[in-house]
């Protein structure tokens, strides 16, 4: 089926009392048992509902509906993104364990990498995205690949299938930041090869910016039989990989991040979920265009220093787009400001378009990543991860591209006190 068919007919429910057409919101702490045995067999096997920070038949029909759309095995959604990045990581490693990361990725990450995971003994080696990079970080304590769809702001884009055979073999776990694939609208990575795909669903899955949460995915794989974790009995006797098979790996994802973390998904915000899923196929494709038009004509204007898209030719990034991008190029673009961190200055105070950090709305955000969302990491890491003074990014949403033009050269238009030096 279709993507945009699987987007409005997956995980609607198939048994229904008022044989609803929507998702009803199902606002419950926990759930009755019929008996003793009903109880006992539901705790037991993790099947059926007990209490609402394992399971909540709404956010189960998101996680449906999420499974269809990125081609998954299955789905865990939680509280916010960085709850699923976290929780994610958490299944695979233990202390004494290393992760390759990717240099450029989103800050919040780049965060909880040294300052969480590190202060639990474990090590990152931030490495380019490149397969020979990757081998060379690689040693018998790796236990994740963590990359970005697309580099949050840099969008460079990695060699997915390259880094995934190179994992395989390896086995190492592929860990994909899929946020900026758009729920799959934009890019499925476990088609060629990941592992694992996290999201935070409050970027175009949500596509209103009102409401938090996040998303664990995986694909069907033998690779669990090689992490300890799912090989080693349980706190109960149970071995994981013999239990649930390949779902070894989303059960301890939901055991340590619901269960044990409690970062749950409130059942009104995967109601809220559930429907912006509905339209991000259209949304995608609308800013995707519009996104492609402003890039082009911001290549063009003296004010700018640089511009990266990865629909334009130029863009280093483009030839992988055209592999692993679908149905566009996405809604992002990045641009250098000509005189450093005083034209953007100069170019923010007179911007009339929202400055927010967030990604993915309906609504077009700038922000500068120099100051914001990046201003908590060291100056070489923000720099590698494609943060200079100059740096704006933009978030194109669902306004007239021609109004968004109109904007952008209204501000541009003070950045010319400032000379074309930078």
């Amino acid at each position: 089926m279709d993507f945009s068919s699987l987007a409005v007919l997956s995980g609607l429910p198939q048994q229904d009392p008022h044989n609803a057409v929507g998702v009803p919101i199902y606002a419950t702490a926990a759930y009755g048992f019929a008996d003793l045995e009903d109880g006992a067999h539901k705790f037991a096997t993790n099947q059926g509902y007990t209490y609402t920070r394992l399971q909540n038949p709404t956010v189960a029909a998101l996680e449906a509906r999420l499974t269809a759309l990125e081609g998954a095995l299955g789905a865990v959604c939680l509280a916010s993104g960085q709850a699923a990045s976290f929780a994610g990581l958490l299944a695979l490693v233990r202390a004494g364990d290393e992760v390759v990361a990717s240099p450029g990725l989103f800050g919040g990450t780049v965060g909880l990498l040294n300052q969480v995971f590190g202060l639990m003994g474990v090590r990152v080696h931030f490495v380019a995205p490149e397969v020979a990079a990757v081998q060379a970080a690689l040693n018998e304590k790796t236990r994740a690949v963590f990359v970005e769809v697309l580099g949050n702001p840099s969008l460079e884009l990695p060699d997915l299938q390259g880094l995934a055979e190179l994992c395989e073999a390896h086995r190492v776990a592929l860990v994909v930041d899929n946020t900026f694939g758009a729920v799959g609208a934009l890019a499925r990575p476990l088609e060629h090869g990941a592992h694992v795909v996290v999201h935070s669903l409050t970027k175009w899955a949500s596509g209103h910016g009102s409401i938090l949460g996040g998303a664990v995915l995986s694909r069907e794989t033998a690779l669990w039989q090689h992490y300890p974790q799912f090989t080693s009995p349980d706190a109960q006797g149970k071995i994981p990989w013999e239990q649930f098979g390949a779902r070894c790996f989303l059960e301890r994802v939901r055991q340590l991040g619901l269960s044990l973390g409690g970062m749950v998904l409130s059942p009104f915000n995967a109601y809220l979920l559930f429907q912006g899923l509905e339209t991000v196929a259209l949304r995608i494709e609308r800013a995707s265009q519009t996104a492609l038009t402003l890039a082009r004509w911001l290549e063009s204007q003296p004010q700018v220093a640089w511009v990266r898209y990865p629909g334009l030719p130029t863009d280093p990034a483009h030839p992988r787009a055209t592999q692993y991008l679908r149905g566009g190029f996405g809604s992002i673009l990045t641009f250098g400001i000509r005189g450093g961190l005083e034209g953007a200055s100069r170019f923010l105070a007179n911007l009339k378009i929202i400055q927010a950090p967030n990604v993915g709305d309906a609504r077009t955000l700038a922000v500068h990543p120099w100051t914001t969302t990046h201003s908590r990491i060291p100056e070489a890491a923000r720099r590698a991860a494609g943060v200079g003074p100059e740096t704006i990014r933009l978030s194109v949403g669902l306004e007239s591209p021609q109004d968004i033009q109109q904007m952008l050269l209204e501000a541009l238009a003070s950045v010319e006190q400032v000379g074309h030096e930078g």
